[in-house]
């Protein structure tokens, strides 16, 4: 029987079409043991969402490129993006803190991680870290409001940007879909990059936290330069020649190990 959740098979599919332009059901089926009519309905969710083209026998790429919806993505690279978040919250400060969350699968799983903390306040734009953290009796949890985002569960335009306008925060954690020396930092929606910008700016200090996928990268809208943050957690496997370019442009650089 497959271990598999339908999300962390969706997304293995999503990961296996954008590198190798196409996918079999029948070999699919083998492959998580489920049945070709459970992944020829898996491929019709996909498409009804235009992430990818049915075709006989399979699927193949989308014309364009896309953005994986947040509850497809916690099957990508999910031990790094664990990792990650293991290492953000041992780097967070002691005592009363308060802590800036934008939505993202790396920032949700930090955002597990903070049961544990006491004196905290989380300010967040994310409908999922919130539902994580509403029933912490010992947190104090801030919603921005705003209009949600499908594809992130995040909340954005006007009214989250003038939310985060009135707060500051001694640290922002910031899950982005690209960040580069050339290009900053950047997502895939406009909208969405101006809310992120607004918590970078009220925050003192600002982590990236980017899984190596994503180092390198640079999608359509860009949230701000590299030099307005601080530091990039991410993990071993972003391309060091990528890594070396941040450095130089001045962005400390934290690889989670083990």
């Amino acid at each position: 029987m497959s271990t598999l959740r339908r999300a962390d098979r969706v997304s293995a599919i999503l990961e296996q079409i954008s590198q190798q332009g196409s996918v079999n059901a029948a070999q699919l089926a083998d492959r998580f043991a489920v049945s070709q009519a459970t992944i020829r309905r898996d491929l019709q969710l996909l498409e009804d969402q235009r992430l990818l083209s049915r075709a006989h026998g399979g699927a193949v790429a989308a014309d364009s490129d896309y953005e994986l919806p947040v509850r497809f993505r916690s099957g990508q690279h999910r031990e790094q993006k664990l990792l990650i978040a293991q290492t953000v919250f041992r780097m967070l400060p002691k005592g009363p803190l308060s802590l800036g969350l934008n939505g993202g699968t790396t920032t949700h799983f930090l955002s597990r991680l903070l049961a544990e903390r006491v004196d905290l306040t989380v300010v967040t734009n994310a409908l999922n870290i919130a539902a994580e953290l509403a029933l912490r009796p010992r947190l104090k949890l801030v919603m921005t409001g705003g209009v949600s985002r499908t594809q992130s569960y995040e909340m954005v335009g006007p009214i989250a940007d003038q939310a985060l306008a009135n707060l500051n925060f001694a640290v922002a954690v910031v899950g982005v879909d690209g960040i580069s020396a050339r290009g900053g930092l950047t997502t895939h929606d406009e909208i969405e990059a101006n809310t992120n910008a607004q918590m970078i700016h009220r925050a003192d200090r600002v982590i990236v936290v980017a899984d190596g996928s994503k180092v390198g990268k640079v999608c359509l809208a860009r949230i701000c330069a590299v030099t307005d943050v601080a530091t990039l957690v991410t993990d071993s496997s972003a391309a060091p020649a990528d890594v070396d370019a941040l450095r130089r442009a001045g962005i400390e650089v934290v690889v989670a190990a083990t």
